[in-house]
């Protein structure tokens, strides 16, 4: 009905030619005010950052890069609108295409000109992008670090105690068979049992993909729930948030973890942890100190900020996390509670946050400003770990982190996530560090299985629709050592996942990547030919997936200062959210006689 009513071919036609025109009009006006704001306002900053830092690269590939930051170097003091012309000027990997006519100026006689600022921040541009991949580095520094600083530099002594540490075969061909040769019980599995599965079915017929999949319908609330929650409440009422975070300090220790930065301590005690109290409450709740100064004790304003400066590290913020979280472990009865989970759910926050907070950044997929808040949280909705996040960093990095550094008594051998925790590299690196990544596919049916080898190529006639080449097993094998010693980086915490996949994605053709993705596309096939025909895997992992939903919907309830606006600028500040958010309510049976200081509270 469209294309008749826009006017046939010829308009329809039109009006891509013409969204092409202002969209590269558009691109070159952004072009224009970039060079403007360079040259007027970035320029002289840069260029003291460039007599500073020490940069250095391996390769020699983007040695064209190095060349010309010693050139506009050289001429970093110049005032001139042209560069020399007896300059050797790389232009081949620094200037890019789209950048090529404000750079290159063509007088009317003589050879082209090169203008001079517009080319220094093309080779900023092109410095920036080798950064993010670490094939450029600077000298002394830490995330910007030589990319062979963030592997272990004892690996070559402590090859085989790493290898028994990850429980992979010291032989590359052992590794590849053993997933070989679960990828075939998988896929066997599935090819067999496909006829009797009615939520699922293969076929190149389907217009969206292959595999045409139903989810699984939602299960019916348990019997006795609504009398459970009624029971709660006759016995507990309503609570206050400063009672139940009281109950949570008392119970746990967690205020003790806040270690002060200085060495010498005057406060009583006492004192110091009720204070400590107020000043988890107002950030916990975003209620701010001014407002918790406010109520029914005897601490003043210039006191909390004092304490607050001094107690909240990100260090002992995390440790009071972990002491939450471990206090909640032991005191579980198995009676109630059944037997302990090793699985744990992850997912992200956006909290809202003012414009003018530094921290402050836009997310595409939130449509909004603000902070993102990385979760894991257990099946009793228990949080092991929480991180913040840039709102470019990577989701898949964030749970593999979470998994490494949760630092709980928690054996956590399972991650469910949703679609944009999980990807090939992340089956890849998970399958490595020895656990079970467990996604929720949004579009599973264009997914593509791989195949075991090629004698499996009339193997799974019932799959063939959805299946694609087999999986290149001498691209792991040749790699299998470096796999082990990227993934060895990972768990002993010399490099960030963030950090590796980082210089791995933006180069895709590295030997390392290649075969740690054909590695993910063999565990993916694995995980969604298993899948597919599990129902009980299937409601496992909307299950768990449930519990980090509610999580979130929970810090709705908690974070309710300032229309639940992030306004602090401080990392430590950003972080006591997170931390006081894990505070479980007090445990049916149990009484407490101390009393919590009175704050403006919210029940």
């Amino acid at each position: 009905m469209v294309f008749p009513a826009a006017g046939g071919e010829k308009t329809l036609k039109g009006l891509v030619a013409e969204l092409k025109a202002t969209n590269a009009e558009f691109a070159r006006s952004k072009r224009e005010v970039f060079k403007s704001s360079y040259s007027h306002h970035y320029r002289s900053g840069l260029m003291k950052l460039l007599g500073v830092l020490d940069f250095r690269s391996s390769n020699d590939q983007h040695k064209p890069v190095m060349d010309a930051l010693k050139l506009i170097e050289r001429h970093k003091g110049s005032s001139t609108t042209y560069l020399p012309l007896g300059e050797t000027i790389p232009l081949e990997g620094v200037v890019r295409k789209d950048w090529m006519e404000f750079a290159l100026f063509t007088p009317d006689k003589g050879p082209k000109r090169v203008m001079r600022t517009v080319y220094e921040a093309c080779v900023f541009q092109a410095l920036r992008d080798r950064l993010r991949c670490k094939e450029i580095w600077v000298v002394g520094a830490d995330k910007w670090r030589n990319p062979d600083d963030d592997l272990p530099d004892d690996f070559e002594v402590r090859r085989a105690e790493y290898y028994e540490k990850l429980n992979k075969p010291r032989e590359a061909k052992v590794f590849t068979a053993q997933l070989q040769a679960e990828m075939r019980a998988e896929l066997g599995a599935l090819d067999t049992k496909l006829p009797k599965l009615p939520w699922v079915t293969i076929s190149g017929k389907h217009r969206n993909g292959a595999i045409k999949f139903t989810e699984p319908e939602p299960q019916k609330e348990p019997k006795n729930l609504r009398k459970l929650k009624k029971a709660i409440r006759k016995k507990w009422g309503t609570v206050a948030l400063i009672d139940i975070l009281k109950e949570a300090a008392l119970r746990t220790g967690m205020l003790k973890a806040l270690a002060p930065v200085g060495t010498r301590e005057a406060i009583d005690e006492a004192k110091l942890l009720e204070r400590l109290l107020l000043i988890a409450y107002a950030y916990g709740t975003n209620s701010g100190i001014s407002s918790v100064a406010s109520g029914e004790h005897k601490h003043t304003e210039e006191e909390l900020r004092y304490t607050a400066r001094r107690y909240l590290t990100a260090g002992g913020l995390k440790a009071a996390g972990v002491e939450i979280a471990n206090a909640t472990f032991a005191a579980r009865s198995e009676a109630v509670w059944g037997q302990g989970t090793t699985t744990v759910a992850s997912d992200s926050t956006h909290f809202k946050a003012w414009d003018r907070n530094i921290f402050t950044e836009w997310h595409s997929r939130y449509g909004g400003r603000g902070v993102l808040v990385y979760w894991h949280i257990e099946k009793g909705s228990m949080a092991i770990h929480s991180q913040l996040l840039n709102c470019t960093a990577s989701e898949v990095a964030a749970a593999i982190e979470g998994m490494m550094r949760h630092a709980t008594t928690m054996q956590a051998e399972g991650n469910y996530v949703d679609s944009h925790g999980q990807s090939e590299i992340g089956f890849g690196l998970t399958r490595l560090l020895g656990y079970d990544l467990l996604p929720r596919i949004k579009q599973i049916n264009k997914v593509k299985l791989y195949r075991p080898g090629r004698e499996d190529e009339d193997t799974y006639e019932r799959l063939a629709d959805a299946m694609t080449r087999p999986i290149r097993w001498d691209v792991i094998e040749n790699n299998y050592d470096q796999l082990i010693k990227y993934a060895t980086a990972i768990r002993v915490g010399t490099a960030s996942t963030e950090a590796i996949l980082r210089r791995f994605t933006r180069t895709a053709s590295h030997p390392v990547y290649q075969a740690m993705l054909e590695v993910g596309r063999a565990q993916k096939t694995i995980f969604v030919a298993r899948y597919l025909r599990d129902r009980d895997l299937q409601r496992e992992i909307q299950e768990g997936l449930n519990v980090v939903e509610g999580w979130n919907g929970a810090n709705d309830i908690i974070f309710f200062g300032k229309n639940s606006l992030f306004s602090h600028s401080t990392s430590c500040k950003r972080r006591c959210p997170a931390t006081v958010n894990r505070a479980p309510p007090r445990t049916a049976g149990t009484t407490s006689t101390s009393t919590s200081p009175r704050s403006p509270s919210r029940r």
